[in-house]
């Protein structure tokens, strides 16, 4: 061997931990939950996406496990050769049901997902309009279609609608988050629906951080502004507590898919296993008082960091990396797990704690990180408006 390829590695590694931005594992020693153990310690777990706690509830977890005793480990195959179950279907069938659509269709990943249905639905001669903060599965997923991509400025709706005005095409669409990840704003959904309705194009949103979190049934931000849309992407890894996703929309959409979306075509199927405990979870998150707690949780947060109370993700925005590292590194001594989010995930000069709240989380866990983040002084700050400019240091403590 040449030794090539380590030396490029090591090169671009050298350079990544110069400017902080070099990242590591932390295996979990429990399961994911309110609390969990990194390195033989218990931290308090602000940095997951298990929104109401299901990922190791025992009623999920046995669903799951009656699934792999029926079922088998892996499912051995794509779903277009023998990878296809009762259980992918009956989770299908509950997705529908619960969006209100006439289908659903699995997919292993949210990134799998808005690849696959990106690139199946669009091509060249088509116009994508793409907020500018949108995930980079959303991003990658318009990029692949092959259609022209026009990045319009977060959240603005009026640029937005000047950009369709000036750019034609065959089919027309906007993407976006409905809840964004690393932010935890809201699109403003309504506005949007009204530019796609005055000009013809379809709405494809993803709902990954908004379902189980908004709407009075737990379907994101759509249900909760009375928007309908054209391709509706949800995950099954965050609220539901799973893994997996799913495109909800018409028969013919799923049909489509099916055919069509290189990434469930050429994707081994998901586990049945997975599946069961995914529908499981699925009427667990049905329960209002469940999203209640949660609600609770997010408005008490919301209210001690003094921030919005959009969704369960709080973004404290503290500008360089090794401000951010050095927050979080200060938590973890206290008892916290809250990671430090840094570029290419976010913008440069905006690095921050990205701190996210649980169903599972008691009210003194929330009032103990709250005191805990108090060093910070008034230095807590939302990225939008106005995001930091580069080379902010936005955090002098003692």
């Amino acid at each position: 061997m040449s030794g090539l390829v380590d030396g490029w590695a090591k090169e671009t590694l050298s350079s990544l931990e110069a400017r902080h931005l070099k990242r590591s594992l932390e295996p979990l020693e429990s399961p994911v939950g309110a609390r969990v153990r990194i390195a033989g310690r218990e931290l308090l777990n602000f940095s997951s996406n298990d929104y109401l706690g299901l990922a190791n509830d025992p009623d999920v977890v046995d669903a799951g496990r009656a699934a792999m005793l029926r079922h088998g480990v892996g499912s051995g195959a794509s779903r277009l050769v023998v990878g296809d179950t009762t259980a992918h279907q009956s989770l299908e069938r509950a997705l529908a049901k619960f969006e209100g659509t006439e289908a659903a269709v699995l997919f292993n990943s949210g990134y799998a997902a808005n690849l696959g249905a990106l690139s199946a639905l669009f091509g060249p001669g088509d116009v994508l309009f793409s907020d500018a903060l949108n995930h980079a599965s959303l991003i990658d997923g318009c990029r692949l279609s092959r259609a022209q991509v026009v990045v319009y400025p977060h959240r603005d709706v009026e640029t937005l609608e000047a950009l369709v005005r000036a750019h034609p095409g065959q089919r027309r669409a906007v993407v976006t988050d409905t809840v964004f990840s690393m932010d935890g704003d809201r699109a403003p959904l309504a506005a949007i629906s009204q530019v796609c309705a005055r000009h013809g194009l379809a709405l494809v949103v993803d709902e990954a951080h908004a379902t189980g979190v908004l709407g009075s049934l737990g379907r994101g931000l759509g249900e909760l502004e009375g928007v309908t849309v054209d391709v509706h992407v949800g995950t099954l890894s965050k609220a539901v507590g799973c893994f997996g996703a799913y495109v909800a929309g018409s028969e013919a959409l799923r049909e489509l898919l099916i055919n069509r979306a290189r990434s469930l075509v050429f994707s081994t199927a998901l586990p049945a296993a997975v599946c069961a405990a995914a529908e499981r979870a699925l009427g667990k998150l049905q329960d209002p008082v469940v999203r209640a707690r949660l609600h609770q949780r997010i408005g008490q947060l919301a209210a001690g960091l003094g921030l919005p109370a959009d969704s369960a993700v709080f973004s404290v925005v503290l500008g360089e990396a090794d401000v951010a590292l050095a927050a979080s590194a200060r938590l973890r001594e206290a008892g916290f797990l809250v990671k430090a989010i840094r570029p290419p995930t976010v913008p440069e000069g905006t690095s921050r704690l990205r701190v996210s709240v649980s169903a599972a989380h008691e009210v003194g866990d929330v009032e103990r990180l709250i005191s805990a983040m108090g060093f910070l002084g008034g230095a807590v700050a939302s990225p939008h408006p106005d995001p930091l400019p580069t080379g902010t240091r936005k955090v002098e403590w003692a």
